[in-house]
């Protein structure tokens, strides 16, 4: 634990991660400030020094990973041509997945103050959902352009498709359900190859 008086270095990443620790581990019922305090290994007041409060927290945890899946979603277009379509779309989508993803989505829609906090963001412009799927739209006309995604393909429907998918599964996935991603897998694979 760190002491008292003596800076903890990259705060929020060391609190954010030891919060999905703790979701993956006990499912949204098991975060709390003091268990991701707990788990951080620093002082059960730090999360309340660099947050307005948990709902908050919460919050700004889920912007940061959505934000996170949208700097891969945008680096697609520099993939085209390159590895197979679907894999290369495969690694935005799972992404949406990794580190407790379901339960930490469904933690926050639980929370109304950082469902609100998380709603105003993204109507303000903090890159989500709407930003993977304008990422996957260029990725896939790009790969039209090249050849390998058939011209009978829509590349909007197909990223609405990917997206639509993959939030709801966010939404609907827990600890201990099915893991989703086999079925994003799958869902691509369909989608791409027809």
């Amino acid at each position: 634990m760190s002491p008292r008086g003596v800076a903890t270095p990259d705060v929020r990443e060391r609190l954010f991660a030891a919060a999905e620790r703790v979701v993956e581990r006990g499912g949204p019922g098991a975060l709390t400030s003091r268990a991701v305090t707990t788990e951080a290994g620093c002082a059960k007041g730090l999360l309340h020094v660099h947050f307005a409060g948990f709902d908050e927290f919460v919050a700004e945890l889920c912007l940061d990973r959505f934000a996170r899946t949208a700097v891969k979603a945008q680096a697609l277009s520099g993939l085209a041509g390159q590895g197979t379509v679907a894999r290369n779309l495969d690694g935005v989508a799972l992404a949406l997945f990794d580190s407790g993803g379901p339960a930490i989505s469904g933690l926050a829609m639980t929370r109304p103050a950082a469902s609100l906090r998380i709603r105003e963001a993204l109507a303000s412009g903090a890159p989500g959902f709407t930003a993977i799927q304008e990422a996957i739209t260029g990725y896939l006309k790009a790969e039209q352009g090249l050849g390998r995604v058939a011209e009978t393909i829509d590349p909007r429907t197909v990223a609405l498709a990917i997206v639509g998918t993959a939030h709801h599964l966010l939404m609907t996935g827990w600890p201990g359900t099915p893991d989703p991603r086999p079925s994003m897998t799958r869902l691509v694979a369909a989608l791409v190859d027809g």
